[in-house]
């Protein structure tokens, strides 16, 4: 969800480096050193069978949105899933194919914490995923998380297992409109004239220029849980609407998400104001207690500072024209991310701000030092009076 980013990011606390690399196709490794107070840190690694595409992977050679992606993501338009006759692989009469599989593990220290991930592609629509953490702390030593996800394009539902209380629960999404399995299906509702933002041109509502396209699309779902040691069980429901790439004014998104059993009602709007600026916002309210809540937050790219006043103002425009264009296009063919616009416009940094009712702010930039990648933030309590400040922290990244 776009206000997820935006609302709740995490700002670091205290001083962490992370240094990742590449071995091959199929192995990669990271570590981290942090200090909070006492020496820590962690490392992981990962085996994919599935090799990974030879793609830039050392920080020198990637934007900086590729290590801080944007975080208002642009909804794609639904596809079909791969038929199952494209995953087989035959040799002298024989099916060789196998199944792709993700192992990832990661160890913390110096409480010896450790995480394991085990993802297997089971189907072009079914994916099962195992997550496992052991820690002394927990109750029995650890807990085993399985989730086996089905994705069929229009629809998706994922059945949990837990064994921390023996939890169980199903979740589901629904998206209303033309079905990806047949595209162009289904009739245009009436157009009615909509003029757009100064820049975008004009557009109909229900299609977009191309003709039989959506430009936005409404979801619901919901999920039900039960665990059985304990007896108890909830439930939640959400809707959301979001534009698609073939909508021409501004991207937004629009959410409502309602949990009946405790009252809690929450409701949120994101937009990507400009092509360098996101907003959002989110409303909770409890109906039980009549307790409420507000948050604001932004997300501002910095294109970087060139040459002289004057030659700053000329190619500082041709640049911020050419990233503007490159977005434009990436709008038109699906692709939104940031990461396109910054070989043009030549991303310096990004900050992101967060503020909510009670006074609570946090700021994050993130940027690039020659080879490295930072991010420094703080977290301040406006009504803390001499603690107004309660946290500082800096993190380092560096892949090769």
């Amino acid at each position: 969800m776009p206000f997820t980013t935006l609302l709740d990011f995490h700002t670091p606390l205290g001083f962490r480096f992370h240094i990742s690399a590449l071995s091959t196709p199929h192995f990669a490794s990271s570590y981290t050193l942090a200090s909070t107070g006492l020496l820590g840190g962690s490392f992981s690694y990962l085996y994919t069978s599935l090799s990974l595409p030879a793609l830039p992977f050392a920080t020198r050679s990637l934007p900086l949105p590729a290590f801080t992606p944007t975080s208002y993501r642009q909804l794609l338009p639904l596809r079909p899933p791969d038929p199952p006759w494209w995953w087989e692989i035959w040799h002298a009469g024989r099916r060789i194919d196998n199944r792709d599989t993700l192992l990832y593990g990661r160890l913390y220290l110096p409480h010896s914490t450790l995480e394991a991930l085990y993802l297997r592609r089971l189907t072009p629509t079914t994916q099962l995923k195992i997550n496992a953490v052991s820690d002394v702390r927990l109750p029995n030593g650890g807990s085993v998380l399985a989730l086996l996800a089905q994705d069929a394009g229009r629809w998706s539902a994922e059945y949990m297992y837990s064994t921390d209380s023996a939890l169980l629960g199903v979740r589901g999404l629904y998206n209303f409109g033309l079905s990806p399995r047949k595209p162009g299906n289904g009739t245009k509702p009436p157009a009615t004239e909509k003029v757009a933002p100064e820049g975008y041109g004009r557009i109909r509502v229900g299609e977009s220029v191309s003709g039989g396209e959506q430009v936005s699309r409404f979801s619901a779902g919901a999920e039900v849980y039960y665990g059985l040691l304990n007896k108890s069980g909830g439930m939640s429901t959400g809707v959301r609407f979001a534009t698609l790439p073939a909508y021409m004014g501004f991207p937004y998104t629009m959410t409502l998400t309602l949990n009946p059993l405790m009252g809690n009602l929450s409701s949120s709007y994101s937009v990507r104001a400009g092509d360098l600026l996101s907003l959002s916002s989110r409303f909770d309210f409890n109906v039980y207690s009549y307790e409420s809540g507000v948050a604001m937050g932004m997300e501002l790219w910095k294109l970087r500072d060139l040459g002289g006043k004057d030659e700053r103002l000329s190619r500082g425009e041709k640049r911020l024209e050419r990233a503007k264009e490159t977005i434009e296009a990436g709008r038109r063919r699906g692709l939104v991310e940031l990461g396109e616009a910054s070989r043009a416009g030549d991303i310096a940094g990004c900050l992101k701000a967060r503020v909510d009712q009670r006074g609570n702010v946090g700021l994050l930039w993130e940027g690039r030092v020659k080879e490295l990648v930072y991010s420094c933030g703080a977290s301040i309590d406006l009504r803390g009076g001499k603690d107004i400040i309660n946290g500082v922290g800096l993190e380092l990244q560096y892949s090769s």
